[in-house]
């Protein structure tokens, strides 16, 4: 109890200083999303960012300058999930580690997989790597149903009950049962080749499918909405959120 009141009373002291006035801008330019949402949600987004930034550790890896705004970027984007979700700022993710380009097959890294190339990683209690050449290129594209950071970050909601199954924490027996049944149902037909919205990397297993479906979502709504309706549901439901409308 001690703790969770002056964590607050630290959030409350950062937010009651104003954000740069160039960050707004820089979210504006660097994220077309942003634009799409409410005034309210804008700066409610704006605020959920500024916390992000400043309780996680970030560590720039092969020779990065990691700047403010390339922090705001990707703590927006990781906030967005969460916009609307009760939730800790991913009290699970302590570190962030960012590279300057997508990680190829020859390189090794600390923590990282060796031989194969990607665009970002996150592990159970460990820290989330993303590559900013991957994550400033899903941001500035956003609907084409890939996002480095939505992807790494809906595995981070997934490890919040310490397993990696592509379901995470939920309020109640009932919506557990209806997760599972809709994922599963969805999951197959991925795996049978037969959807045209997800990314066909969904099929990898039940965790990956998760995080598919999740920058789907966000980046092509109205095409999920339109061609999985149960699935745009269930998710809509989970996230509080309906992206269809951003553009009405």
């Amino acid at each position: 109890m001690v703790f969770r009141w002056f964590k607050n009373r630290r959030r409350k002291i950062l937010l009651a200083k104003p954000a740069p006035p160039e960050w707004e801008s820089w979210l504006k330019e660097d994220l077309p999303f942003f634009q799409r949402l409410s005034r309210d949600e804008q700066w409610q987004l704006l605020d959920m960012a500024r916390i992000f930034m400043e309780e996680k550790y970030w560590e720039p890896r092969e020779g990065l300058e990691l700047t403010d705004r390339i922090k705001l970027s990707i703590a927006a984007q990781a906030c967005l999930l969460i916009l609307h979700i009760e939730h800790d700022y991913y009290k699970r993710v302590g570190s962030i580690f960012v590279y300057p380009y997508t990680l190829m097959d020859t390189d090794r890294h600390d923590g990282l997989p060796p031989g194969v190339s990607i665009h970002g990683v996150a592990s159970q209690d460990g820290p989330i790597a993303l590559a900013w050449d991957a994550v400033r290129g899903g941001a500035m594209n956003p609907d084409d149903g890939h996002n480095v950071v939505f992807h790494e970050f809906a595995h981070a909601l997934d490890f919040l009950d310490h397993s990696a199954d592509g379901t995470p924490p939920l309020a109640s027996r009932e919506q557990l049962d209806n997760w599972i049944r809709v994922m599963t149902d969805h999951y197959d037909d991925l795996r049978e080749d037969r959807c045209s919205v997800l990314r066909q990397y969904g099929a990898t297993n039940p965790a990956e499918f998760f995080a598919v479906a999740t920058e789907a979502f966000f980046e092509k709504p109205r095409s999920m909405q339109r061609k999985l309706p149960e699935l745009y549901e269930l998710l809509m439901r989970y996230f509080r959120q309906n992206p269809a409308k951003w553009s009405d």
